[in-house]
């Protein structure tokens, strides 16, 4: 496909990416409001971020098996449906449980949505050329955590109400479903379908007990860390991710392939993204809230505040896929992503409630733009890996471990912030000769509005105080990706959309079957077979120096083609020889005829 061809596909892809992104981070500002009017507390502000991550990583690898089996134009498009479905209830949403399940239903989607718009693209671009548009991807969602904060700051501050921010995306969702009507054209790659349903719903509940599990354990009125429920719920919890494995060595089409994520490369790059994820979701969620509960910032000066971080992201995905395209090498990018990811983190870990909203934007810039080295970078090393058959899958892994370090991070720290809140709020109070607990300002309530203002400021300080400790966490678990990525084994982006198995010498071979699935690649050769590398094909475009039989390797052309034509000495001789017979034939009944 032409770069245009690309981008005319892409354009309702990236547009319905771009409202799904966009419905988690507009409302990043508009929490504390939300929370104020609804009586919310910290933990309910954890566990609304928490409850879409949750559904998002929970269904991400079914969506990912779906886009291996079905039309993955349609899984999209069912996706977005969903979504509004859930911006609707959101929107109208009169209690946190009713807003909980709002975020439930929209986090399905997302997964969907990330699920798929990373198995369209691996399915239409060469690993070789999809750095390029990984970038533009990145860009859409650099964009869209950008513009969510300030456009849901604005709607907040304005007379239409938090409720809004989840209505205003309806519309988006709407355009999306046309331009995908309009653009999305899919060669048909869908198979005999076989859903591991046992195993879906094993690795939904096995996942969600343990998400349950860290938000509430520690937490006052619910259980601690060691206790009777604890052991229960993470016991039951192993119990069915142990059942899960058992499961998916044994079906023919598990949602989480093991051979796939078994291997070294996916592996790493599992480990690798389980860290990004809790950096991402953690600093993202969080440092809106510091900006408006620590420092008083408006929801709209809190998404302005935010920029920094989100120009970082934007910077680092867009030149790191540029690059990666350019030159074919993507390990020193995640190298360089890891090192200013921990450096930024650490260095967020010394901010409080009185330091320089400058120097803070700074470490967000340096930390965001780490984030945007790794993300769709992590993604590429996976598919590079794979044939186009298990690129869903495979692909949905990578997210599925984002996305679950994602939630399993906010629920944590989440927790461990309240408690860090309490404890300081609590210490506060007690120096100012206040009892603890006045006013609701000691159990972690974000109703700062009606709180007299000595006691708001002891809250505001204990908050900014407190929100270190989330960065200098996340610091330290950045450590592991680092160490992930210098173990990743670089190997050359295959220049082919599937993988290319070099045609056997021989007559009978001199043009290969088609493959069954094989996909077009974007320089005329498919097949699927063993990894074709730059070293590869330059062995088969060379096979006359190495074989005295073979003549010539000639690149085939075509969009159905399988792979590369080898025209060998005795094909000549046989094609030469049939001429002969063909010429001695004619010349025979016109000597007859003379007669």
């Amino acid at each position: 496909m032409s770069h245009r061809q690309v981008l005319q596909a892409l354009t309702g892809l990236l547009a319905g990416l771009f409202t799904a992104i966009l419905s988690s981070t507009i409302v990043a500002n508009a929490l504390p409001t939300i929370m104020s009017e609804l009586n919310g507390s910290q933990t309910d502000f954890a566990w609304v971020i928490t409850a879409a991550l949750l559904a998002n990583a929970a269904t991400t690898p079914i969506w990912g098996k779906f886009a291996d089996l079905f039309d993955k134009k349609l899984l999209v498009q069912v996706s977005i449906v969903i979504f509004v479905a859930g911006s609707v209830l959101a929107g109208f949403a009169e209690s946190i449980p009713l807003l909980l399940t709002a975020r439930v239903i929209q986090g399905v989607a997302m997964g969907g949505l990330t699920a798929l718009a990373q198995a369209i693209i691996g399915t239409i671009i060469a690993p070789r050329e999809r750095g390029r548009y990984a970038g533009y991807m990145g860009g859409v969602m650099a964009v869209a955590t950008a513009g969510g904060p300030l456009l849901g700051g604005l709607i907040v501050d304005s007379p239409l109400g938090w409720r809004w921010t989840f209505f205003v995306c309806v519309p988006f969702a709407i355009i999306a479903l046309v331009l995908l009507q309009l653009t999305l054209k899919l060669p048909d790659t869908r198979r005999k379908a076989r859903i591991d349903w046992l195993g879906s719903i094993l690795l939904t509940a096995g996942v969600s007990l343990l998400l349950i599990w860290v938000s509430f354990a520690g937490k006052e009125g619910y259980y601690d860390w060691f206790s009777r429920e604890s052991a229960l719920m993470v016991g039951g919890s192993v119990i069915l991710l142990v059942l899960l494995l058992v499961v998916e060595s044994k079906v023919p089409e598990p949602i989480i392939p093991l051979k796939i994520i078994s291997q070294r490369t996916t592996a790493l790059a599992i480990i690798a993204s389980i860290a990004v994820g809790i950096a991402l979701f953690a600093s993202s969620s969080y440092i809106g809230q510091y900006y408006q509960v620590a420092r008083g910032a408006t929801p709209t000066e809190a998404g302005l505040l935010t920029l920094p971080m989100i120009a970082g992201n934007l910077l680092g995905s867009i030149g790191a896929g540029a690059l990666v395209t350019r030159y074919g090498k993507w390990k020193r990018y995640l190298i360089a992503g890891s090192v200013l990811l921990i450096v930024g983190l650490g260095l967020a870990g010394t901010i409080d409630h009185l330091t320089d909203l400058w120097l803070v934007g700074v470490y967000t810039f340096v930390f965001g733009l780490g984030l945007g080295l790794m993300l769709q970078n992590l993604v590429l090393a996976v598919q590079n890996t794979v044939a186009v058959r298990d690129i869903g899958s495979a692909s949905a892994s990578v997210a599925f471990f984002r996305s679950l370090g994602g939630a399993a991070g906010v629920a944590v720290l989440g927790a461990i912030l309240g408690t860090q809140v309490s404890t300081r709020t609590a210490d506060g109070l007690a120096a100012a000769g206040v009892p603890a607990g006045a006013g609701g300002a000691a159990g972690g309530s974000l109703d700062l509005v009606d709180l007299p203002a000595p006691i708001a400021e002891i809250v505001r300080s204990a908050f900014g105080d407190s929100t270190a400790i989330i960065f200098i966490i996340t610091a330290a678990v950045a450590v592991i990706a680092l160490i992930c990525v210098l173990f990743i084994e670089e190997t050359p982006l295959r220049r082919t959309v599937d993988l290319v198995q070099p045609a056997p010498a021989g007559p009978a071979s001199s043009i290969a079957a088609e493959a069954p699935g094989a996909m077009p690649a974007t320089d005329g050769s498919t097949a699927e077979g063993a990894t074709a590398d730059d070293a590869t094909a330059e062995a088969v475009g060379s096979g006359a120096a190495h074989d005295p039989e073979v003549l010539a390797t000639q690149p085939s052309r075509g969009r159905r083609s399988a792979g590369p034509v080898t025209i060998m000495k005795s094909d000549v001789e046989r094609v030469t020889r049939e001429l002969a017979e063909l010429d001695a034939g004619r010349e025979g009944p016109s000597a007859a005829e003379r007669r």
